[in-house]
């Protein structure tokens, strides 16, 4: 099942910050790495992701341990 995220987040201060967060995401298990995108004039990550390996919270949380604040999120399914 393909699930896809966008992220809003709170904190996002320079462009080094889109290569830790990137790196983040795309370091969990079940995430097309191809599709995580930063936007960082927006504030947000967007990526789409295997829903029976990894979940929002998890994608989430990875931002989190790298010291970024996380808003609120939306997942579509994508068949």
């Amino acid at each position: 099942m393909k699930n896809s995220a966008t992220i809003q987040l709170e904190t996002l201060t320079c462009p080094s910050c889109i290569q830790k967060i990137e790196g983040a995401v795309k370091g969990l298990d079940g995430i097309d790495k191809e599709s995580v995108k930063v936007l960082f004039n927006a504030g947000k990550v967007k990526v789409d992701f295997d829903g029976k390996k990894s979940s929002v919270d998890q994608i989430e949380n990875a931002i989190i341990k790298m010291g970024y604040g996380v808003e609120k999120s939306t997942v579509k399914i994508v068949s």
